[in-house]
Order: C-alpha cells, then sequence, then structure tokens
C-alpha cells in the first residue's frame, strides 16, 4: 500500500450540471465537469491531477496515433438511498488494466494508485451521479504512448487518464445477434484479452455491416474454424441451457469480463450448476431449436444483462423465449442492482464505498 495519493485539484469555475438532461443520457455523449491526468516518465507516474473536462494538446507525432499502444477500461460508480457512493469491483478492473499494460508493452499502476485516482475524480464529480434506476456514473480510465517517435517501439513516456460520463441503460431492447462466421476479432496468441483500442477499431468494420443487415451485435466465432462462440461485440455471450450456466473460458481471445465474473458467482450463490467450457456454434443452433437454450444474454459493464431475442446463423433465425419469462437472466440483473445500488447487504465486498 503506498500513502495517500497526492493529487492537485483544479475545480471549474462553471459547471455543466444543470443545463445537462439526465433524461436523455445518449452512452458516452455526457462528460461530467473534471478529469484526472498523470504523466509517466523516467520510470515512475507522476503529476497526478483533476482538472476541469476540456481538450489536451498533443503532438501529431506521438507513438499511439501510429502504432496503437493505447488501451482503456469500463467501470461504474452508483449512488446509494442513502447518500452513499460506491464503485463497483474496481479492483478486478486494476488487474486488468495491468493486463492490458502489460500485453501492450505499458507500464503498470499500481493497483492502490488506481483505485484511489477513481475514487476521487468521482468524489469530485459525485454530483453527476444519476439517481435514476438502471442509471450510473460511467468511468473510463485509459492511457497512452505520448513519444514523439516515429520508430516501432515501445514508448518511453505514457499519459493516464480518467473520464466520467453519467450514463442510463447501453441497450433499450433484447437483441437480435449475428453469429459471426468471416470475419475474426482476435486469433489465439494475440491481445484479444487486452482492452487495447485497436481490438475495438478492428471491430467496427463487421459490426458495421450487421448493423446495415439489421442486427444489434455480433457474435464472434474463433478465428481458425469459426466453430466455436467467443463473445458478444459490446459483452461476454452466457447462456443457460438445460438447467445449467454455460460460457467460454476467458483464455487469451476473450475478455475477462467482471459482470460475467459476478454472473457466474452470483449463479453459484443461487445453487445453479456453472459450466465454463467451449461452446458451439452446432450446440448453440442445436439447443435453441429444441428449447434447451432457455436463456441469452450478453453480460458487461456498460451492458449490464443484455438479453439476447434472436440468433441468426447464415440467414436463420432461431428466435428465444421471451426475456420477460426468463427466471435467471432477470433474477441476476435484480439481484445485481440491488447490491450496486446498495439495497442488499454486499456479502462480496464488490462495492468500493467512497466516503
Amino acid at each position: 500500500m503506498t500513502d495517500t495519493l497526492d493529487i492537485k485539484i483544479t475545480r471549474t469555475t462553471r459547471s455543466r450540471l444543470e443545463e445537462t438532461d439526465f433524461s436523455n443520457l445518449v452512452f458516452g455523449r455526457t462528460f461530467s465537469d473534471h478529469m484526472l491526468v498523470a504523466d509517466y516518465s523516467d520510470g515512475e507516474w507522476k503529476n497526478f491531477e483533476i482538472v476541469p473536462y476540456g481538450e489536451i494538446a498533443v503532438s501529431p507525432g506521438i507513438s499511439a496515433l501510429h502504432y496503437g499502444q493505447s488501451f482503456f477500461e469500463g467501470i461504474k460508480a452508483y449512488k446509494h438511498a442513502d447518500g452513499k457512493v460506491s464503485i463497483f469491483r474496481p479492483d478486478k478492473n486494476a488487474v486488468r488494466f495491468n493486463k492490458s499494460a502489460e500485453r501492450l508493452c505499458m507500464p503498470a499502476i499500481p493497483e492502490d494508485v488506481f483505485l484511489q485516482s477513481l475514487a476521487a475524480i468521482v468524489d469530485i464529480d459525485r454530483d453527476w451521479i444519476p439517481g435514476a434506476p438502471g442509471h450510473s456514473l460511467y468511468i473510463r480510465p485509459f492511457m497512452f504512448a505520448t513519444d514523439q517517435y516515429l520508430g516501432v517501439a515501445p514508448s518511453k513516456t505514457y499519459k493516464y487518464m480518467v473520464l466520467l460520463c453519467p450514463v442510463g441503460p447501453y441497450f433499450t431492447k433484447p437483441l437480435r445477434v449475428k453469429i459471426e462466421t468471416h470475419y475474426t476479432r482476435s486469433a489465439e496468441g494475440g491481445m484479444g484479452y487486452a482492452k487495447s483500442s485497436g481490438n475495438y477499431g478492428g471491430s467496427m468494420f463487421p459490426a458495421k455491416k450487421a448493423t446495415e443487415e439489421g442486427f444489434d451485435q455480433l457474435i464472434w466465432t474463433d478465428a481458425k474454424e469459426h466453430k466455436y462462440i467467443e463473445e458478444m461485440g459490446a459483452a461476454n455471450a452466457m447462456f443457460v441451457i438445460d438447467g445449467k450456466v454455460v460460457t467460454p473460458p476467458a483464455l487469451d481471445t476473450i475478455l475477462d469480463g467482471v459482470t460475467r465474473d459476478t454472473v457466474i458467482q452470483l449463479a453459484k450463490d443461487f445453487g445453479i450448476p456453472v459450466e465454463v467450457r467451449k461452446v458451439s456454434v452446432d450446440e448453440l443452433v442445436e439447443t435453441a431449436k429444441n428449447g434447451k437454450l432457455t436463456d441469452a444474454f450478453g453480460a458487461g459493464t456498460a451492458a449490464t444483462i443484455a438479453p439476447v431475442g434472436s440468433i441468426n446463423l447464415n440467414g436463420e433465425e432461431y428466435t428465444l423465449i421471451d426475456p420477460d419469462k426468463r427466471e435467471f437472466s432477470k433474477k441476476i440483473l435484480k439481484t445485481l442492482d440491488a447490491i450496486r445500488y446498495g439495497n442488499t447487504p454486499d456479502v462480496h465486498g464488490w462495492n468500493y464505498v467512497i466516503d
């Protein structure tokens, strides 16, 4: 544990809070009053500051713009009925943040420094946390390389920043998803497990094609044969098959989702069997046909629990049971919300409460 993080704070002279329409929040479009910034040079993190949200000056020669040394995390903070504020499982994000950093040859941030930086910026802008059900404050920590150098080599300097966005539900209806059998999100030995900006950039073209075809999300499959389910575009893929919760293993091609891990633990708490294993496309289609696939949803920080309404494979559509009639995902979402909003005992210690 390091000492209390020394953060210089410069507050805005003009808050945008009163002019923000919290009843009409488009995900990721509205930013709070402040942001956190820090620099890495000479082998250490320094110059931690909270400043008014605004533009930053960067050189056009920084290596992040040319070679993709950049990554991010996604976390949420919640307002409790008693006025307390908490961040949900940021310790898990700290671990994943540093796994991404390692994969991209970027410096780690000590876990306690990461947690203190999140707590500090959320505390400053706690009035930006929406109080409506299904709403929260989305936290976006990210890091990028800042060396002015056009050589293919890891940077020696970096910038760490944290932005905040008040948000509502990411998805507002059951998803129509397409199983992708041509394009690839990640291959074994790649960096699919990292939240690298490049992973998302590479997924945009096939996702755009799917949207033009009327789909809400893709279900990615393995790069070798397109035979096995990997994850959805904005979340981990989870299923209830024959009474068991089934999800693909989070190996080097799949993001180790915090919400996914939470769902697995809650399922065990409920006494429901969990299988972390490969799920073939053939199995998914067959169980959708014979009624053994009783639930399917995406699990992610932004998406939370996003029910899948139908699955399309090569033009064949398989409609699943009405999400309102699904026992598992409804119970998971209700329990998850109760924990995050402080309405039930937090027996696992998942809420990082800010005093």
